[in-house]
């Protein structure tokens, strides 16, 4: 599985380039020789950001110059403050550097405001993934709405497969199970929706929750400890599974057999695993802040993050009953439709033709 949205949303673009290039449109696609250092050392975390800045600042226009580049396009939020017979367009995936500071790194976010921004401002187009990002990036920033482009994102590449069901997972024993995909960072808000699961058995409930991720090593979001500490606080270490990354077969397998997906993030750009949770025609829970119920509509309950009883209260809802489970998938079925990483790379080109004829 991709570790972030940003990653998920860049190889799916990836693949869908590399399937729309031909006569009318060509794609140059430019990385890093070096690996990212994503260590704690605070020397190397330095030396890391200032060789980011002067890849995307230095070496990413000369390239783009030198290959006659019209549009250069940039998923992570940094795009080139200089232009050399190109014009940018840049993705803001949400507002979080705005919204949690105290979640990011202090020289990040001293980057984001000092370069991000200001590229952006220069920048042809902002591509944000959903309505809610859009208001919130033009909030802060104060770009004009007319330059700021919402393009809905799609769900992983992940298809059903039979894959042997792996030992941990609970339905090998019988025992139905929630599910959590993503980053263990604070803004996923993991330690509510334990307080909410232990309500949930002390109530009665047969349920193991599964949550799939590790957490990213950074000192300001990283939320394993804290996770840790509430799983033993609650004495909960026999009923949470924590098998971290998975790869694409398995997690295809860990969706097709959950029983309920819940999603209480506080801070959301998209929410791709809701998707996926509809691929796999799970019922599906959020948080009713954010984008969720933008991307989640009426086929989606939502909760209140901040209040574990009403997390609790919610899942107790639909998984006492059937009709309502059912009500839901079909409604998921329906809403994946308006979703397709093929649509969104479309959208996608049309910017770009409009932001060269500008």
């Amino acid at each position: 599985m991709a570790k972030t949205g940003q990653k998920t949303t860049l190889e799916e673009l990836c693949k869908q380039f590399r399937l729309i290039e031909g006569e009318q449109y060509q794609f140059v696609f430019f990385d890093s020789s070096l690996a990212v250092y994503t260590g704690r050392n605070k020397f190397m975390l330095i030396i890391e950001h200032i060789r980011q800045q002067l890849w995307k600042q230095v070496v990413l226009p000369w390239k783009a110059w030198k290959n006659h580049c019209d549009i250069v396009y940039c998923n992570d939020y940094f795009a080139p403050f200089f232009h050399f017979n190109y014009k940018t367009v840049q993705v803001f995936h949400d507002a979080l550097f705005y919204e949690y500071p105290q979640y990011c790194n202090a020289i990040w976010l001293q980057l984001f405001k000092g370069i991000a921004v200001p590229a952006a401002r220069k920048s042809a187009f902002i591509i944000t993934p959903t309505n809610y990002a859009r208001e919130r990036v033009h909030f802060f920033t104060k770009i004009p709405l007319e330059r700021i482009i919402a393009i809905y994102q799609g769900p992983k590449t992940l298809e059903t497969t039979n894959t042997e069901i792996p030992s941990w997972l609970p339905t090998q024993k019988s025992i139905p199970y929630l599910l959590h995909v993503g980053v263990l960072e604070k803004r996923k808000n993991i330690p509510n929706l334990l307080h909410a699961f232990k309500k949930l058995k002390d109530a009665g409930y047969p349920h193991q929750l599964v949550l799939i991720g590790k957490g990213n090593g950074k000192i300001n979001s990283d939320d394993s400890k804290e996770i840790q500490k509430t799983i033993e606080q609650l004495a909960l270490q026999d009923e949470i599974i924590m098998p971290g990354y998975l790869s694409d077969e398995l997690l295809s397998v860990v969706y097709q057999n959950a029983s309920l997906y819940v999603f209480p993030s506080i801070n959301e750009g998209f929410g791709i695993p809701i998707l996926e949770a509809f691929q796999f025609n799970l019922p599906v829970i959020v948080a009713n802040n954010t984008c969720l119920p933008e991307v989640g509509v009426d086929a989606v309950i939502s909760f209140d993050p901040f209040k574990p009883e009403d997390i609790y209260q919610k899942m107790a809802l639909v998984l006492s009953d059937k009709k309502l489970q059912a009500s839901m998938k079909q409604k998921g079925k329906e809403r994946l439709n308006h979703f397709s990483w093929h649509k969104t790379a479309t959208e996608l080109l049309a910017v770009f033709e409009k932001a060269v004829q500008k």
